[in-house]
């Protein structure tokens, strides 16, 4: 699947679901918002921060509602979720989203970067792309990243998604990137869930 066909296909899910969990591939509000629960546990102090595959800026929302009052930026590469997203925040001066090139570079500056579910669909070379961009975001920001995806430790993988080995994603993180990596695979999305997926900190200086 290349670029424009991941455009193409959120395109699609918006016309079908609006401007939903459903539309960024999320089964449910409440799934989705266990995952921005986990990765936003990275800090309890979240000054700015960047949303790598920002969709529709629901992690905005869920800052908001939980009192976060940080700067946030997302960034997308679909123009209908960044016009949506900009809309909603349009009366917070603080919040904004930015339409990325899928080559390009990112924002810089901000103190966190956060990235959910943009690891999960199967697509040319999704090792190459996670690596990629887990380089721009660590390059990106000041004090540390928090990212998720789906574990390679399941009994059943659709074809159409990417699952990826916990262990093989902390040593890129601590050997490549240098960072201090903390690796979350205690979670389920619902009460006695399987744990599908797992979550990651990679911070830039040891933790006390």
């Amino acid at each position: 699947m290349s670029s424009q066909d991941l455009i193409s296909h959120y395109q699609s899910l918006l016309a079908e679901h609006g401007p939903s969990s459903k539309a960024v591939q999320w089964a449910d509000d409440k799934t989705q918002w266990k995952r921005f629960e986990i990765l936003s546990e990275i800090s309890e102090s979240i000054g700015s921060v960047l949303d790598v595959g920002c969709g529709l800026a629901h992690f905005y929302t869920f800052l908001r509602n939980t009192g976060r009052e940080c700067v946030y930026e997302g960034v997308d590469i679909v123009p209908e979720f960044i016009d949506i997203a900009n809309q909603m925040m349009c009366s917070d001066i603080l919040g904004k989203a930015v339409l990325i090139d899928p080559d390009g570079d990112l924002p810089q500056g901000h103190d966190f970067g956060v990235l959910s579910g943009a690891f999960n669909n199967a697509i040319d070379d999704n090792w190459g792309f996670m690596t990629s961009m887990l380089r721009k975001m660590y390059g990106a920001v000041n004090k540390g990243i928090a990212f998720n995806a789906l574990t390679s430790h399941v009994d059943y993988m659709d074809d159409g998604l990417f699952y990826v080995d916990p262990m093989k994603v902390i040593d890129f993180c601590k050997m490549e990137l240098g960072g201090h990596p903390i690796l979350r695979h205690d979670y389920t999305l619902r009460p006695n869930g399987f744990p599908f997926e797992f979550s990651v900190y990679v911070y830039r200086q040891p933790q006390f």
